[in-house]
């Protein structure tokens, strides 16, 4: 298939969105978009093409997904270097039509944003994407390298305009003052971002301690704060709230911690009780990754039945998990690297 970044039209059929409710999981409004898409997405990262040995699995662990409602598949260009999108490619190319197609690149100016943006055409078996992010927002100053003359977001301008790309994003699992700013600033149409019960109340040094940093001095040293959580600096405090003003596509992350708030015990949750607290928030979709084939099963049922938490049900949990895991997540997402 030959693509062309002048390309003018979308596919027929592709404004349409997601299939029919019937045939799909339930679905949101993407912001204001217009288009609509599956409450819950698949996580194409190393959920899928680390935890199933070879493509033949992959590809079918995708379209079991597929059988039972999602429609919505989240992949990088940095994922198995290619290979989730390939992955992805492979198992939708008959269906693109009910598909939504959302990838990241981890370029930071306009003329790589565009080579990898071919690249990523060609992998998917597609003439256009659904949504294309910028890759991972680390700080404010990749947020400068982003938006500087030639930046990164310069590329996702051309693609959109092109109608290359329907919608264009940016994604952040470790900044939510730098996200924030970024959606302030820009007209993204979606935004994803790291929302779990666990990382309520941000570390107010970005390092893990539960201190005010002090000039000069050695973080543990710094002014005692309260005990956490510590709210107002979180993504769903700092970042969530600027997104929803602004009626952009959230895309709900690290739901799960990677299954690392999964379990029994105070400081761990159910993997329902999870995605639960993620779609009570105001998001359009929340993107699990599920290394095993009855996850996607369980997910696709619970949501068929989803009702959302009482406020004082989401702060009684978000209380519990993030004074037991939110210091060691802070320090997990903060060196995360997505690939």
């Amino acid at each position: 298939m030959k693509h062309s970044l002048t390309r003018r039209s979308l596919l027929a059929g592709a404004a349409a969105g997601v299939a029919a409710a019937s045939e799909s999981l339930p679905t949101r409004p993407f912001g204001k978009t217009g288009a609509k898409v599956t409450v819950l997405a698949i996580g194409c990262g190393n959920r899928l093409w680390m935890a199933y040995p070879d493509q033949e699995k992959g590809v079918a662990a995708l379209r079991l997904a597929l059988d039972a409602g999602i429609r919505y598949f989240d992949t990088a260009q940095a994922y198995g270097d290619g290979k989730s999108e390939t992955w992805v490619g492979i198992a939708g190319k008959d269906r693109r039509k009910e598909l939504f197609y959302a990838t990241k690149t981890p370029a930071r100016t306009a003329d790589e944003v565009l080579r990898r943006a071919e690249e990523s055409l060609k992998r998917l078996q597609t003439d256009y994407l659904d949504v294309l992010h910028i890759h991972a927002l680390k700080d404010d100053a990749d947020l400068a390298r982003i938006e500087a003359k030639g930046g990164a977001l310069e590329g996702l301008y051309k693609l959109r305009d092109r109608k290359i790309v329907r919608f264009i994003g940016i994604t952040s699992h470790a900044a939510p003052h730098a996200l924030a700013r970024a959606l302030e600033r820009h007209d993204f149409d979606c935004t994803q971002m790291a929302l779990n019960a666990g990382l309520q109340g941000h570390s107010p040094d970005g390092a893990g301690y539960w201190k005010k940093p002090v000039p000069g001095r050695p973080a543990e040293f710094g002014q005692a704060l309260p005990p956490p959580p510590h709210p107002g600096a979180s993504f769903q405090d700092v970042a969530l709230p600027v997104a929803v003003r602004k009626n952009l596509g959230v895309i709900a992350m690290k739901v799960t911690a990677q299954e690392g708030l999964i379990g029994a015990g105070e400081s761990k949750a159910a993997a329902h009780t999870l995605l639960r607290y993620a779609l009570s928030l105001p998001v359009s979709v929340a993107t699990v990754g599920m290394p095993q084939l009855d996850f996607i099963r369980a997910n696709a049922r619970f949501v068929r039945s989803f009702k959302p938490m009482t406020p004082q049900q989401m702060s009684a949990l978000s209380n519990r998990l993030a004074a037991a895991n939110k210091v060691a997540l802070d320090r997990r997402f903060r060196d995360h690297e997505d690939a």
